[in-house]
């Protein structure tokens, strides 16, 4: 009978004597965690709600929204009240051309311009409407003004962010608005007013970030609501008569502009509830 040389017993000590684990090579030492034993090599799964794992990521963290915390209630409610500006103005968007037509003067105390220059035709032909007109059409232009300088206040540039989305275009057009406004202050205000393209949210809320208190604000935008107001009935004064006439006379055709708006909104919806679309955070109210 043979016995094992002393060399072989040193080679082999250590090694784990099952045939299951031959081959494996130097065995590991076993670490009891809780009521299991596994390698060292091996961890335990982490469970996602314990510290050291991936917490499940809440409603308000999803991207897309402005907010780099749990919104309060100041911040729902700044968001509710953009989709409802944002709903204000799909559903006037296709009625505007018919009111054009029938009911300028309706149209020109929401603060529509092509309201007001119509009203500004028709008093050039003695309708006495015309100052009640520029001054609710003044005071409704600047109606939502106060939700993005309140945006702007709550999250700083986050719904400018937001807006830009990925568009590198997006991105440069606002950030040049928000360069405007941080050296022109209150005044790039009026610039909003003015037929030119300059996102008018984006200054709004970057007022609202930069500090500029609510009553400076609201102020500074009557005035510069007032002013351009008035430039549009003056203008409508100046054409006069031959407006009244063109819209006299291609007040048909606008039922026909209205209806084509009507059709385009509900494509759009259709799309969007086609392919899944998510809705975002509101935009400017139109």
């Amino acid at each position: 009978m043979e016995f094992p040389s002393y060399s072989n017993v040193l080679e082999n000590f250590g090694q784990d004597p099952r045939p299951s684990a031959r081959g494996r090579g130097p065995a590991t030492q076993d670490a009891r965690v809780g009521s299991h034993n596994v390698t060292s090599s091996e961890q335990p799964p982490q469970n996602p709600a314990e510290p050291g794992g991936d917490a499940p990521r809440e409603w308000w963290q999803e991207p897309g929204l402005p907010w780099k915390h749990k919104p309060t209630r100041s911040d729902i409610a700044c968001l509710s009240w953009m989709g409802a500006a944002s709903l204000y103005g799909l559903i006037l968007l296709p009625l505007r051309p018919v009111m054009l037509g029938l009911a300028p003067h309706v149209l020109g105390s929401l603060g529509y311009r092509t309201g007001l220059v119509m009203t500004g035709a028709l008093g050039s032909i003695g309708d006495p409407w015309w100052p009640l007109v520029l001054v609710l059409g003044s005071l409704m232009a600047m109606k939502f003004d106060w939700m993005y300088w309140w945006a702007g206040k709550l999250w700083g540039h986050g719904l400018i962010e937001v807006w830009s989305g990925r568009s590198p275009r997006a991105r440069r057009r606002n950030q040049r608005a928000i360069a405007f406004t941080q050296r022109f202050e209150t005044w790039a205000i009026f610039l909003t007013y003015l037929p030119i393209p300059i996102p008018a949210g984006v200054v709004y809320a970057a007022l609202g970030a930069a500090g500029t208190s609510l009553k400076k604000f609201l102020g500074v935008s009557f005035i510069a609501s007032l002013l351009t107001s008035a430039l549009y009935i003056y203008l409508g004064w100046v054409i006069g008569e031959p407006a009244v006439e063109l819209i006299n006379a291609y007040g048909n055709v606008l039922w026909y502009i209205s209806l084509a708006l009507l059709v385009g909104i509900i494509a759009l919806a259709w799309w969007r509830a086609r392919t899944g679309k998510k809705p975002g955070v509101p935009g400017p109210a139109i």
